[in-house]
């Protein structure tokens, strides 16, 4: 039975004990600092490995309207002084996958198949999550999404909509939208953080006739050699070198945990890598791959930056900073000019984000780097940072007004509990993903989400097909609130409004927010709204609400191979056929347990 108890309540009823004092929430910022050389006993800790000796791997790039991606067990070395890890990779890359660059309005036929053997954290899997069963460990299913894709129901990579080994599927993502920063990654059901973790992630650049990613281009961006995707993670390894997404003895081997800070910071695959740079600038494509943290990006000595775009395309102009906010899933266009360091210079890319406080009190710590910038004695790329990038001859058009909302929707962050160890789980809406009690926004309506966050910490939230605009984040007087509107049983939908609990003005999101997004970082103690239009089947080309297959075309004929088919109702609709989308938390161990719904665009 699960009991939604207020955290306090909780500590006192399982005493001042070790796993009460873990569970127990609190503002980020009273999260406890560890004594520098001082290691946490309630954690498991990598070996300790020296930063900068490794250079940063340039992830390949593929190109075509028909590309095949493959997922495989491997192995990996993450650093020079570690053993070879077993992993996972696309495309026989031994971690991550290629880049993939395509044109905007050309279709994209993907061919993804599944060939993985024994999971390399199959010990770590939690068969008690739904949807995850014990042959997983040895045959582990696979499922691709292009985040950020506005496509297709049947090719979204639905969690549900398993690929398992030997098995393949077609995706057809028609990119009909506008020039951005995607990536795509393993979404299957309840392992999604296994998979990710280890290794199922590349990016996709869709391109247009302004940002070509061409030397020349109409903008005068960096390109070529001085554009570079940089996929972000942290991470844990064993003592003896392999990956690890157990972070914690005090939950058993196989139980899922409510998510880890990593101690070693990795970029495209390797451990701390230095970059040699020339003395010019650079765009970096960043994304954040992580399973659990958010992170204050900055780099050691302060210099300043531009964010220059993030999910969805270019912001109407570059916006100066010195540091910025990224959490799980979010994706960031940067300019970084190194003309003013001297030859043989060097500057690391760091972060000073404290853990949240139930991390903390473990005795986790900020993980403080990514990586080291080495400047050679070189000129780089000559031209400056633009005055504008939308508008005018040269750009695309200026981003439009937001649309005003026709409809207002509240949806619920939380963190209930139940009798178990971990006690935590995580909930949209107080529901489980099974729920058939899902939103239902109609084709062509502009809707304002009220996210209210009643937990401390930040959940970066997805949706997928669709794109918004970030309208600002209003502090909330969560406990009131909460006794106003006592929290049922998990299985019951709790959406109450916010209205007379807000506890200031809305404050508008950082300008560097303002473009398109399909991620929002919902921070703790407040209410995220955000303004999406949901987009008709006439607009998009296709129906958002047709139901598909639940398994692969080639694996209908059974799991044998042979024989199998499909019986239809009256009205043509199969039993296990799936419809519609997903919404859901990024922190992809909360995904896992249950922080994800369905969610269905009607007409």
């Amino acid at each position: 039975m699960e009991y939604p108890i207020e955290r306090r309540r909780f500590l006192r009823m399982t005493g001042a004990g070790l796993l009460g004092a873990v569970l127990i929430e609190a503002p980020a910022s009273a999260a406890p600092v560890a004594p520098p050389g001082i290691r946490s006993p309630l954690l498991f800790h990598s070996p300790a490995v020296e930063p900068f000796v490794d250079e940063m791997p340039r992830l390949p790039v593929v190109r075509g309207d028909r590309l095949d991606l493959v997922a495989s067990t491997t192995t990996h070395r993450f650093h020079r002084d570690l053993p070879e890890s077993p992993a996972l990779g696309y495309n026989g890359m031994s971690y991550l996958g290629p880049t993939i660059e395509h044109p905007v309005g050309s279709p994209l036929r993907v061919r993804f198949e599944n060939r993985m053997t024994t999971h390399p954290l199959a010990a770590d899997m939690d068969t008690s999550l739904h949807g995850v069963a014990e042959s997983f460990r040895a045959a582990p299913p696979s499922s691709l999404h292009l985040h950020g894709g506005v496509t297709p129901p049947d090719s979204d990579g639905h969690p549900e909509q398993l690929v398992h080994p030997g098995g393949g599927i077609d995706h057809d993502f028609p990119m009909a939208q506008d020039a951005g920063h995607l990536w795509y990654h393993d979404h299957a059901m309840g392992i999604t953080r296994v998979n990710v973790y280890a290794g199922l992630a590349g990016m996709l650049l869709l391109r247009d006739e302004f940002d070509t990613g061409e030397p020349g281009n109409p903008l005068g961006l960096p390109a070529g050699e001085f554009e570079i995707p940089l996929v972000l993670q942290e991470k844990l390894f064993t003592a003896d070198g392999r990956q690890s997404v157990r972070s914690t003895p005090v939950v058993p081997e196989g139980g899922w945990e409510g998510g880890a800070v990593g101690d070693i910071g990795l970029v495209n695959g390797k451990i701390w890598p230095y970059l040699p740079v020339a003395r010019g600038l650079y765009r970096l494509r960043v994304l954040n791959a992580a399973s659990f943290s958010v992170w204050n990006l900055f780099f050691g000595n302060r210099m300043r930056f531009w964010v220059i775009g993030n999910d969805h395309g270019l912001l109407d102009a570059p916006v100066a900073v010195h540091e910025l906010r990224l959490s799980p899933g979010e994706r960031v266009d940067l300019l970084v000019d190194f003309t003013e360091l001297d030859p043989g210079e060097t500057v690391e890319l760091r972060n000073d984000e404290a853990p949240v406080f139930q991390a903390a009190i473990l005795g986790e710590v900020t993980m403080p780097k990514f990586c080291q910038f080495r400047v050679r004695d070189r000129p780089g790329f000559a031209g400056g940072v633009p005055e504008r990038l939308r508008g005018g001859t040269f750009g695309p058009p200026v981003l439009p007004a937001i649309e005003t909302p026709t409809v207002v929707r509240t949806v619920t962050v939380s963190q209930p509990y139940e009798l178990r160890v971990p006690p935590a789980i995580m909930s949209l809406n107080n529901l489980t993903f099974a729920s058939p009690d899902i939103e239902l926004p109609r084709q062509g309506t502009v809707e304002q989400w009220d996210i209210v966050n009643i937990t401390p910490d930040p959940h970066p939230i997805h949706l997928h097909l669709v794109t918004f605009r970030i309208l600002g984040r209003t502090p909330l007087r969560t406990v009131d609130y909460q006794l106003a509107h006592p929290q049922p049983p998990v299985g019951q939908k709790w959406v109450p409004s916010a209205h007379g609990f807000l506890a200031g003005p809305r404050q508008p999101p950082q300008p560097w927010e303002a473009g398109r997004k399909d991620i929002v970082r919902v921070d703790g103690g407040t209410v995220t709204s955000i303004i999406v239009r949901f987009p008709t089947a006439a607009e998009l080309g296709f129906d958002p609400d047709a139901t598909f297959p639940r398994r692969a075309a080639t694996e209908l004929a059974g799991a044998d191979g042979h024989g199998g088919h499909r019986v239809a109702d009256h009205a043509g609709h199969h039993p296990d056929d799936l419809q519609g989308y997903v919404w859901h938390c990024h922190l992809l161990d909360h995904e896992d347990h249950d922080m994800m719904l369905k969610y269905r665009i009607v007409p």
